[in-house]
C-alpha cells in the first residue's frame, strides 16, 4: 500500500514538473499581444472560471473559521505570485537567473517553517534541498552563465517564491484536513472576482481582439490558466497532503529536466556537465524525501 501510495506521489511530481516547466514558455507566447497585468489576469481568472461550478458543490464542506485562510491560500499560492511572474518575464529577466531564483521555493518552505509555523525539519532534508540547490545552480551556470539586467525586476521573483513558501506551510499546517480538490476549486473560483475587476482596469477592452497576435496570446493565457494554475493547484494540494510540504515544493527542481528536454527536442545539445547537474538534483530531492 505504501509502495502505491509513493508511485502515485511520484506521478504527480512528474506530472507537475512538466506542467510548471512548461509554463514559462506560454507566458512569453502571452507577452506578444498582452501586457504582464492583463496575462496574469486572464490566467488566475480562467482557473477560477472552469472552477466555479465545482466550487458551488464543494464551498459547503469547508469549515467556516477555515474560509478565510483558503482564501489567503489562493491570495498567496496563486493571485500574486502570478501578477509577480508575469511582471518578471514581460521585463525581459534574464532566464537563467529567473530559472535559480524560482527554485527558492523548497528554502523558503524550510526557512519560513522553522521560523514561523515551528516544523520539524531533519537534518537530512535540510541538506537534500541545499544539494538540490547547488545542483540546479550549476546547471544553469553551465548553460548560459547569468546576465544581472534587471535584477530588480528579478527580485520580484524572489518574493513570488517566498509568497510560495509561506502558501505551502499554511496549506500542510492548517488546511491539510481539507480536500485538495474541494480547497483548489473554492479557493480559485473566489479569485474571479479580483481578476476580473482588474482585468477591466487594465483596458482589455480597448484591445484589437481581431489581431492573431492578441488572439493566440489570449489562448496561451487559458491554457496557462486551466492547467497551470487550475489542474496543476489541485495535484500541488493533494501531494502536499500525502507527501508533505518540502517534498511537493521541490517540483521546483524538477523545471530543469524539462527545460533541457524542450531544448533537446529543439535540436540543442545536452553535454556531460549537465547530465551530471541533473544528477545531483536527483540526488536532493532524493535525501529530502528520506
Amino acid at each position: 500500500m505504501q509502495t502505491k501510495k509513493g508511485i502515485v506521489n511520484w506521478g504527480i511530481f512528474i506530472v507537475l514538473c512538466i506542467i510548471w516547466g512548461s509554463s514559462f514558455i506560454l507566458m512569453k507566447w502571452s507577452k506578444e499581444g498582452l501586457n504582464a497585468t492583463q496575462i496574469a489576469s486572464v490566467r488566475i481568472f480562467s482557473a477560477g472560471f472552469v472552477f466555479i461550478p465545482f466550487a458551488f458543490f464543494h464551498f459547503s464542506s469547508i469549515p467556516v473559521k477555515k474560509l478565510p485562510l483558503v482564501l489567503l491560500s489562493a491570495v498567496l499560492g496563486n493571485l500574486l505570485p502570478a501578477y509577480l511572474f508575469a511582471a518578471a518575464i514581460a521585463r525581459q529577466v534574464d532566464s537563467s537567473l529567473a530559472g535559480i531564483l524560482n527554485s527558492l521555493t523548497p528554502i523558503f518552505v524550510v526557512v519560513i517553517g522553522l521560523l514561523v509555523f515551528k516544523s520539524k525539519i531533519r537534518r537530512l532534508q535540510i541538506i537534500g534541498v541545499i544539494v538540490g540547490f547547488a545542483g540546479l545552480s550549476l546547471l544553469t551556470l553551465s548553460k548560459n552563465g547569468i546576465s544581472f539586467n534587471n535584477i530588480e525586476y528579478a527580485l520580484w521573483i524572489v518574493l513570488a517564491t517566498a509568497l510560495y513558501g509561506t502558501n505551502v506551510n499554511i496549506v500542510s499546517k492548517h488546511l491539510g484536513d481539507i480536500n485538495p480538490v474541494h480547497l483548489g476549486t473554492v479557493s480559485l473560483a473566489f479569485m474571479t472576482l479580483p481578476t476580473i475587476i482588474v482585468l477591466w482596469y487594465s483596458g482589455i477592452s480597448g484591445i484589437a481582439f481581431d489581431e492573431p497576435e492578441v488572439q493566440y496570446s489570449l489562448v496561451a493565457s487559458v491554457i496557462l490558466g486551466i492547467v497551470g494554475s487550475a489542474i496543476a493547484t489541485v495535484l500541488f494540494y493533494m501531494l502536499v497532503k500525502n507527501a508533505g510540504a518540502l517534498f511537493a515544493s521541490l517540483v521546483t527542481y524538477g523545471i530543469p529536466f524539462i527545460s533541457l528536454a524542450w531544448g533537446y527536442i529543439d535540436g540543442e545539445s545536452v553535454n556531460l556537465i549537465q547530465v551530471l547537474c541533473l544528477m545531483i538534483i536527483l540526488s536532493g530531492v532524493y535525501l529530502a524525501r528520506k
